[in-house]
């Protein structure tokens, strides 16, 4: 982006002058090694320098972002030129008139008067130093705005990644609220129980999920809280079986991530059946590695097998697009296959 426009990073003063000071002092050291004269090499180079100094802050100020970032090179190309012509008339008349008459000493002969190869010569040596200084401030720019896009890059993927983690509470309340409306209009006496559990699920996900990983024993605990509540609606008609194998102790995982899958079997396994319904649930911790799965029968009321795919999308691909902002390609991986009339997810994902 900062090749196509006008906005430069600035850098501090401090930084200019300490730059200035070191390329002086080696300036200065260099051409009085070669003229074995340190006190003419300081003189030359406190003319010579404010003249570079000038053109490169010309150069990176002015004239690349009105004439190079603009693509008008022809014109970059002549005003450069002319500058660089300029700046040589006056390093010629005030070294020839303050320092020494033969005003190029390096050169292959004495020279006091303006000549074809000391303009070329010294036009060369002035366009070193914009080179050298311009190739310095493209870089850090560089660096500056790979750093700015970067930084965008991450809070747009921090904020996409809250927004679907937003997503999920209200379709869950909604759903569960809709079950304790059901429940008192029937007035049964599971709705208090339900309503305690509820208000035990709002406050992890209200005050334990603002974080990018939680717990994989808050979240298990948080899915036995959700299993509770659904154990209570559906009486014996339900059948739950939970397996946990290995260490779960000290193991992350995004927040709210596998609830959506168990929300998805209830929601089509059990609200979409008739009578007895079995829905299977396995943790197993296998190194740092998380092997889940969830299993639920495909929904038997008719109405509901043809949207069973476009109803149910939603909340998977809402997962699938956390896993992809919040993992590594190699950090998970996600099955979901419909075998025997029986609908099965599989997650193996990275919890270390």
């Amino acid at each position: 982006m900062i090749f196509n426009s006008n906005k430069f990073h600035k850098i501090p003063l401090h930084y200019h002058i300490i730059f200035w000071l070191i390329y002086f002092v080696f300036n200065t050291f260099r051409w009085g090694s070669y003229f074995n004269d340190y006190l003419y090499s300081l003189k030359s180079n406190l003319l010579g320098f404010p003249i570079h100094m000038t053109l490169c802050y010309l150069n990176i100020l002015v004239l690349m972002p009105n004439l190079v970032y603009k693509k008008r090179y022809l014109t970059y190309v002549i005003v450069l030129l002319i500058a660089l012509f300029s700046m040589v008339l006056i390093k010629f008349n005030l070294t020839y008139l303050l320092i020494s008459r033969n005003v190029w000493p390096e050169g292959p002969e004495h020279v006091d008067k303006l000549s074809l190869n000391y303009t070329i010569d010294m036009m060369i040596g002035e366009l070193y130093v914009i080179t050298f200084v311009t190739a310095i401030k493209i870089t850090l720019d560089f660096i500056k705005e790979h750093k700015r896009v970067t930084d965008l890059e991450k809070s747009n993927l921090e904020t996409e990644l809250l927004f679907l983690k937003s997503q999920i509470s209200p379709h869950f309340f909604f759903n569960t609220l809709n079950n304790i409306y059901s429940l008192s209009v029937e007035k049964s006496n599971k709705t208090p129980k339900i309503i305690l559990k509820l208000s035990e699920l709002m406050r992890y996900m209200l005050y334990e999920t603002q974080s990018k990983k939680q717990t994989l024993e808050n979240e298990i605990l948080c899915i036995q809280n959700y299993l509770d509540l659904e154990r209570i609606r559906h009486d014996e008609r339900l059948e739950v079986n939970m397996y946990i194998s290995g260490d779960i102790q000290d193991k992350e995982i995004s927040p709210m991530l596998l609830l959506t899958f168990i929300e998805n079997s209830f929601k089509h396994g059990v609200n979409k059946n008739v009578g007895h319904v079995k829905i299977d649930i396995n943790f197993k911790i296998k190194e740092d590695f998380l092997y889940f799965s969830v299993s639920n029968p495909m929904p038997t009321i008719t109405k509901h097998v043809d949207n069973f795919n476009k109803s149910s999308g939603i909340g998977i691909e809402n997962v699938k697009k956390r896993l992809e902002l919040g993992y590594n390609k190699n950090d998970y991986k996600l099955s979901i296959k419909n075998k025997n009339n029986i609908f099965v997810i599989k997650l193996k994902i990275k919890v270390s």
